[in-house]
């Protein structure tokens, strides 16, 4: 099952996903508000492993061999269920991303926000002064 392509892709970890699913008959489970629910879940399971660390404590722990093990394994489950949706739902990952990206950039012009990390409506607000 671990055999992969060399140029792993969306697609190619898509059709493993679906592979898995079906085989487990799953599918009847993956509703739209189940699988928000499981992103929401696995995003919270990955919040647990640096809550309450400092900035520099949650970075070393990411240096330990089996917590970083951890971690990955979170943001593996997460990328699973997002592609898993995209999947059933007809959501194009790729578009939705740069289209997101483009509208963030409007958003947050690099000319006003390089080195800031103010919320957008921190610039509006500057704008209007």
């Amino acid at each position: 099952m671990n055999k992969q392509p060399k140029g792993r892709t969306l697609l190619y970890l898509q059709e493993k996903i679906r592979e898995f699913i079906r085989e487990r008959d799953w599918l009847k489970f993956h509703s739209p508000k189940n699988i928000s629910m499981s992103i929401a879940i696995e995003s919270a399971e990955l919040m647990e492993h640096f809550q309450w660390l400092s900035e520099n404590e949650s970075k070393e722990l990411l240096r330990d061999k089996n917590k970083r093990g951890e971690v990955e394994d979170e943001l593996a489950d997460i990328a699973i269920y997002i592609l898993d949706f995209c999947e059933h739902f007809g959501v194009d990952l790729e578009k939705s991303i740069l289209s997101k990206l483009d509208k963030t950039a409007k958003k947050y012009p690099v000319r006003l926000v390089k080195g800031k990390a103010h919320k957008y409506t921190y610039y509006l607000k500057a704008k209007a002064l």
